[in-house]
């Protein structure tokens, strides 16, 4: 399975993956079920069903919905199930991946016999991981833009990306915009918004008060605060240039401005995983535990965000980190993140370990991505041998990351939350920072002038020999 994306068991995937996606088989032809991200069926009926690769149902699909040459690339074909989710490469034949489904549950997830028994896939049409989201905006097909919205809207919904209040409100606001029409005074919209705010808010801000009090709301009560955000969101869209009279410019404007807002969130467009992260010690008896990760991949660097609480608790670009996996026999597989921080006011090392059985998945997708954005990047043209050498440009600062717009944002990285390794090198070994790491373990990194992954020199009263 290698460059196949891996996920256990991501909300909004399960509820609508469990089924098959080959309703029939004959001797000679199969009807094969693709499903989109709003849920609808793509039926096609294929000759040679064993054989068949994902590059040809992915034409066969593109023909069947009439999209542009584009979408070959803009999307890709999935293995979906409650358990686990694959990008199948061109290559791959779904058919008999779908037949090998209980060894890949057995490699890559944690489910018990009776789980993988029962488990089965369905094939999906997605947004492709590797796509850049700068070509997504050049896009100008309606339906391709749709198709995105659609996918943005349900990861959304589902928290699969967190989102702060206020990006939820605006964000609900062009749902209610592309599902209602444009905002019309009165009290109708804000009781429509009410009876279905599940359809445009994350179900973590639409919980309502139960009990004695909530009985004594009656139907002219005040709208909540995410309601009430959310319907003055509503009233603030702005539309688009074109008339109602030309209702695919106009949705188009609104799929549009719904991906622009996603794409500010880092971790738009990634593969999800699943892990674990030892909590930090606390109490008397300095007892830890674990907290249940996700582990999203893009091109352009790596996010953990705790599945519980839904905010990200560490984002680094490749430029800012070393990694590399491990699978010790009779130990559970570790991906390990190894990015610089400080311990106390002393510059260190941090090394983060994430218990997985897709460590090996999210190490070969770190991997790959980091090889694509190297091959995109434009190369400087050398001089010959014979030719007059210049001495060399100083290398640029490495480049600072953008501040956060909000303190306490759920985008925002909680490293005080994490429990790291913090080590430094003070050219004679390695040393342990007290109370918890700074020379690399790892030779696994993006090698680039424009790195800000540094080794970090120690300080003699802030460490212990290790």
């Amino acid at each position: 399975m290698d460059g196949a994306e891996g996920n256990s068991g991501q909300p909004g995937s399960a509820e609508r993956s469990h089924r098959s996606s080959v309703s029939s088989v004959g001797a000679r032809a199969a009807d094969v079920l693709v499903y989109l991200a709003d849920d609808t069926v793509v039926p096609l009926a294929v000759e040679n069903l064993s054989s068949i690769s994902a590059h040809e149902l992915h034409r066969a699909v593109q023909e069947v919905l009439q999209l542009p040459d584009v979408a070959l690339e803009a999307f890709a074909l999935w293995l979906v199930s409650p358990l686990l989710e694959v990008q199948l490469k061109p290559k791959h034949q779904p058919y008999k991946l779908g037949r090998q489904w209980p060894e890949l549950l057995l490699r890559f997830t944690d489910a018990s016999d009776e789980d993988v028994a029962m488990d089965e896939p369905s094939l999906q049409f997605r947004r492709n991981v590797f796509f850049p989201k700068r070509r997504e905006l050049q896009i100008r097909d309606e339906e391709v833009l749709r198709l995105f919205y659609e996918e943005a809207k349900g990861n959304v919904l589902t928290a699969r990306y967190p989102c702060d209040l206020e990006d939820c409100e605006v964000l609900g606001a062009l749902i209610c915009r592309v599902q209602l029409g444009p905002y019309q005074p009165g009290q109708a919209a804000a009781c429509t918004l009410r009876e279905k705010l599940d359809s445009f808010l994350p179900a973590h801000l639409c919980k309502r008060g139960h009990g004695l009090f909530a009985a004594f709301r009656g139907r002219g009560a005040k709208t909540g605060p995410g309601e009430q955000g959310l319907l003055n969101a509503y009233r603030q869209v702005k539309e688009a240039a074109g008339s109602d009279s030309e209702p695919e410019t106009t949705l188009g404007s609104h799929y549009r401005a719904y991906l622009l807002k996603c794409h500010e969130l880092p971790f738009y467009g990634c593969a999800f995983f699943h892990g674990e992260i030892d909590k930090p010690a606390q109490g008397f008896l300095h007892r830890g535990g674990r907290k249940a990760v996700t582990v999203a991949i893009s091109l352009e660097g790596v996010h953990v965000i705790d599945s519980k609480e839904k905010h990200v608790l560490l984002g680094l670009r490749f430029q800012e980190l070393s990694w590399d996996h491990t699978s010790p026999e009779e130990e559970e597989p570790v991906l390990w993140l190894e990015f610089d921080g400080d311990s106390e006011g002393t510059p260190v090392n941090k090394l983060l370990r994430i218990y997985s059985k897709q460590a090996e998945l999210m190490s070969g997708l770190i991997e790959y991505c980091i090889e694509l954005s190297q091959a995109a990047e434009p190369t400087l043209p050398q001089e010959s041998a014979s030719g007059p050498q210049e001495a060399p440009s100083p290398s640029p600062p490495p480049i600072q990351r953008p501040k956060l717009r909000r303190q306490g944002s759920v985008v925002c990285s909680r490293i005080q939350h994490l429990s790291t390794i913090d080590y430094v090198e003070d050219g004679r070994g390695i040393k342990r920072v007290k109370p918890k790491r700074t020379t690399s373990f790892f030779s696994r990194q993006l090698s680039t002038s424009q790195g800000s992954y540094t080794v970090v020199q120690p300080t003699d009263d802030s460490l212990e020999q290790s």
